[in-house]
């Protein structure tokens, strides 16, 4: 319920994908059947079969998996141009990002290690931490008073907050920002609760909102803006912008500079599942939809015989028999 206008149901979820090239137009130039490919497609991609633009598909680097190159276009890129394009990412700055442990969290910690000296506040799951611990220098529990904790290490603030949660969340990223910070929103996912959004839910984030007032910006010195990936490719024509980021990415990795961090792989079968861990915040890095791999078979003591399990199934954070069963990748 928090996507802007989504096609009428039946309809293929995914805009990122991995694969090998099966077909092309008549008039595709630089690409042959075979080719190992990465795309973005505006929905469809959760298929065997997927039909983008040629504006949208890349070449796979040799050494790079196709699970690693789903998992590569839509995170770093949003990071990339959040960092570079928008905020302007320099020696000796510091940023805040949310769900750090998170694919896009991820991707933003990589690329700041690539600049001198930037300091990355995070927050994310306590459970997380342990796993991320080493690509964060400051984290923070995702339910902590985070302002007092940020200030108590650097008075001054923050050069650039990354907000994928929005709610209260934007007054306190704002409060945050040093004079000439840039705040981004790239998400809100705190804009929708529980299983379904209620109007009333939808209502009281949005009062938690900071209304921002443009002389109150002015005054401060401070920088905000908005970024969505999918409506800069799809609605505003800037896939030759997002090409030139892709190659610079796909250098990055080739240094081994940047590496997308996968989380599990899950057969189609299992995407209710997957759309679970997501949701109840379980995963590091990325989840990916593999159309080769068999469903992964439930524990002896559960009541079906395959992990298109049923309704009966609760998972939760930090679940220990969930975890056992989690197709992880080791």
């Amino acid at each position: 319920g928090n996507i802007d206008n989504p096609p009428k149901t039946p309809l293929v979820p995914g805009f990122e994908c991995s694969g090998i090239v099966e077909a092309l137009g008549d008039s595709v130039k630089g690409y042959e059947i075979g080719d190992r490919v990465m795309a973005f497609v505006n929905y469809n991609a959760w298929a065997e079969v997927v039909c983008t633009p040629v504006e949208f598909v890349y070449k796979i680097p040799d050494d790079m998996s196709f699970s690693e190159a789903a998992a590569f276009p839509m995170n770093f890129v949003t990071a990339y141009v959040m960092l570079f394009e928008v905020a302007n990412l320099r020696e000796g700055m510091s940023v805040l990002v949310h769900s750090a442990g998170g694919g896009v969290g991820q991707a933003v910690a990589q690329l700041c290690s690539t600049v001198p000296n930037v300091t990355v506040f995070g927050t994310a799951s306590t459970f997380k931490h342990e796993a991320i611990k080493d690509s964060v220098t400051h984290l923070f529990d995702r339910n902590a008073d985070y302002v007092q904790e940020v200030k108590r290490i650097s008075a001054e603030g923050v050069d650039i907050v990354l907000d994928c949660l929005c709610g209260d969340n934007t007054g306190k990223g704002l409060s945050l920002l040093k004079p000439l910070g840039t705040y981004i929103l790239y998400g809100s996912s705190n804009m929708v609760t529980g299983e379904t959004k209620s109007f009333f839910s939808f209502a009281k984030s949005w009062w938690q909102v900071e209304k921002v007032n443009p002389i109150k910006l002015y005054e401060e010195n401070k920088v905000i803006a908005g970024f969505s990936l999918l409506n800069l490719l799809f609605k505003q024509g800037r896939a030759g912008l997002i090409r030139g980021v892709v190659e610079k990415l796909i250098g990055l990795y080739n240094q081994k500079k940047i590496k997308p961090v996968v989380d599990s792989l899950w057969a189609l079968e299992e995407v209710k599942e997957a759309m679970q861990r997501i949701h109840d915040r379980g995963n590091i890095g990325k989840l990916i939809l593999d159309v080769e791999k068999t469903p992964t078979p439930l524990m002896a003591n559960d009541s079906t015989e395959t992990s298109e399990a049923g309704e009966e199934e609760e998972d939760h954070e930090g679940d220990s028999e969930n975890k056992e069963r989690m197709p992880f990748i080791q």
